[in-house]
C-alpha cells in the first residue's frame, strides 16, 4: 500500500528535511525550503540479489573509441561553443535572463537543423502555438520539418515524441513541465528533478539531442538544484546587457567540447546575427587620444578578441578612497593599485579611482592586467596613449611582466584591425617571429611599459 510522506527540499541546493527550518542546513540560505509530498510503495522480494545487470564489465582497453558524430547547426558561434556542433543523443541546458533571447537563439537554431532535412519538435509551455509562428514569421524561421506544440504535461509530451519521431527536441521552459504522477507543483525541485531524468534517458535511448531551457534566479544561477546541471551534458549561459545589442554564449559544462569558448551575437529586428568579428564591435566606439583609454588584447577559448578599458582617477573627498571596476575583478584592480603604488611611486590613496571595460564584456584572464596599470596612470597624469597601441600581460606583486599564452594570435589580430604598435612581455616573444608591420615592444617590468606607453 502507498505510503504518503512529507518532506522539504531547498529550491537553491536540493537539500532534503524532514521538517521545516528557515534556513536550509545545506547552502546557508533562507526561506529557500519548501514543502513535498512523496509517495513511497513498499515492495517485498526486492534485494540485491534480485537485480541483476544487463552489461558485464569490460576492459577499458578492448572498448572501441570513436569520433561522437556532431550535427553542425549552419550557426558557426553555436558550433564553437558546443565544440563542433550538436551531438546525437546529448541533453543540453540553457540559461539566461528573461528577455535575453533564448527562445530566439533556439528557433533559429531549429530551423537551421530543420532546413537540413532534421526533423524538429518545439515543445513551448510558456507561449502558445500562434505566439511561437508570430516570432517565427518574424525571424524567417519557417519549415516543413519544423514541428511546434504547446503542451507541459510530460505524458502528452511523450506521446508527441513518439508521433513525431524527431531528431532535435527543444523543451522551452524545463520550469513548466510536470510529471502527473509527481505530487508537486511544476517548477518544484521534484518536478524539475524527476522530468529532466526522464529526458536524459529518452536522449539517450533514442538518441535525439535534447536542449532545456532553464530558468535563472536573480543572482544569475540557473534556478533548482545544481543536480539539474549535473545530469546534463552541457550547460550553456546566454548572457547579455540589456542596453546593449549582443550577446554572449559561454559554456560552463560541457563532456563533448572545451568550455572555454564564447559564441557572440547581436540581436536585431529579425533576429540574432552572428557576429563574427568581435573586436570591431567592441572597438567602434572607441575615443582616440583620450587620457585612461587602452586597448588590451584578451583571449577567450581560442579567439583573440580586442576590447577597450577604460579608467577614471579623481581626487577624492571621503577619508576613503573608492574602487570600483566593471568588467574586471575588483581584488585584481585593487592588487595592481598596489603594485603602483609601491614600485612605481604613484600616490593614489587620495584618489577614486573607476575601471571599466567598455562593452560591458567580463575580462576574468591575467593578461588584462599591463593594460589596466596603463589605464590608471595614464588618467593619473593625464597622459594620454598613443590610439594605435595594443596592450597585454601580467602583472606580479614586484612589478614584473609575467609571459601570457597565445602572443602570436594576439598580436596578429591587433595587424589585422590596422594597429601599428603592441606592448606585451619581452619573454612571450620567443618561440615565433613577429608579423613584419606590426612594431612590438617587449617589456620586464611595469616601469618600462609606462615609460614606453606614455612618454
Amino acid at each position: 500500500m502507498a505510503k504518503i510522506k512529507t518532506k522539504f527540499i531547498c529550491k537553491e541546493c536540493g537539500t532534503e528535511s524532514p521538517k521545516w527550518m528557515g534556513k536550509c542546513p545545506g547552502c546557508h540560505e533562507w526561506n529557500t525550503m519548501v514543502e513535498e509530498k512523496e509517495t513511497v510503495v513498499k515492495t517485498k522480494g526486492v534485494g540485491l540479489s534480485s537485480i541483476h545487470a544487463k552489461e558485464k564489465p569490460q576492459s577499458i582497453i578492448h572498448i572501441e573509441s570513436g569520433q561522437e558524430p556532431r550535427i553542425e547547426t549552419r550557426m558557426a558561434e553555436l558550433n564553437r561553443v558546443l565544440g563542433g556542433g550538436v551531438v546525437p543523443g546529448s541533453l543540453i541546458l540553457v540559461g539566461g535572463d528573461p528577455g535575453i533571447g533564448k527562445s530566439t537563439l533556439l528557433l533559429q537554431t531549429s530551423y537551421a537543423l530543420s532546413s537540413k532535412g532534421l526533423k524538429v519538435l518545439y515543445i513551448s509551455g510558456e507561449e502558445s502555438v500562434r505566439q511561437t509562428k508570430l516570432r517565427a514569421d518574424r525571424l524567417g524561421a519557417l519549415s516543413e520539418n519544423l514541428f511546434v506544440l504547446c503542451e507541459t504535461n510530460m505524458e502528452h509530451i511523450n506521446d508527441a515524441i513518439e508521433s513525431v519521431e524527431p531528431d532535435f527536441l527543444v523543451i522551452d521552459s524545463i520550469q513548466t513541465v510536470y510529471d502527473p504522477r509527481v505530487e508537486s507543483a511544476p517548477g518544484s525541485v521534484s518536478q524539475v528533478r524527476e522530468c529532466t531524468a526522464h529526458f536524459m534517458r529518452t536522449a539517450k535511448v533514442k538518441g535525439i539531442a535534447t536542449v532545456l531551457v532553464g530558468h535563472v534566479t536573480k543572482e544569475g544561477a540557473i534556478a533548482g538544484p545544481r543536480l539539474l546541471e549535473h545530469m546534463v551534458d552541457c550547460v550553456l549561459y546566454f548572457e547579455g546587457e540589456r542596453h546593449h545589442t549582443y550577446r554572449l554564449l559561454r559554456a560552463v559544462k560541457n563532456r563533448f567540447g572545451s568550455t572555454n569558448e564564447i559564441g557572440i551575437f547581436e540581436m536585431e529586428e529579425s533576429g540574432l546575427r552572428e557576429v563574427s568579428n568581435p573586436s570591431e564591435l567592441f572597438l567602434s566606439e572607441r575615443p582616440l587620444g583620450v587620457a585612461g583609454s587602452t586597448v588590451v588584447a584578451s583571449m577567450e577559448g581560442t579567439r583573440p578578441v580586442l576590447v577597450e578599458l577604460q579608467a577614471l582617477v579623481s581626487t577624492t573627498n571621503f577619508p576613503s578612497p573608492r574602487r570600483m571596476s566593471t568588467g574586471i575583478d575588483h581584488h585584481r584592480m585593487a592588487l595592481i593599485i598596489a603594485v603602483l603604488e609601491k614600485r612605481n611611486g604613484m600616490f593614489l590613496q587620495t584618489q577614486d579611482a573607476y575601471l571599466n571595460v567598455a562593452g560591458g564584456v567580463r575580462l576574468d584572464e591575467p593578461a588584462v592586467d599591463l593594460a589596466a596599470a596603463i589605464s590608471l596612470a595614464s588618467s593619473l597624469r593625464d597622459a594620454p596613449t598613443k590610439p594605435y597601441d595594443v596592450i597585454f600581460g601580467e602583472v606580479g606583486l614586484t612589478g614584473e611582466v609575467r609571459a601570457v599564452s597565445r602572443a602570436e594570435q594576439r598580436v596578429k589580430e591587433a595587424e589585422k584591425l590596422g594597429f601599428k604598435r603592441v606592448i606585451m612581455p619581452e619573454k612571450s616573444l620567443k618561440g615565433w617571429t613577429p608579423p613584419a608591420h606590426i612594431e612590438i615592444i617587449g617589456v620586464n617590468t611595469v616601469a618600462e611599459a609606462l615609460k614606453a606607453a606614455l612618454e
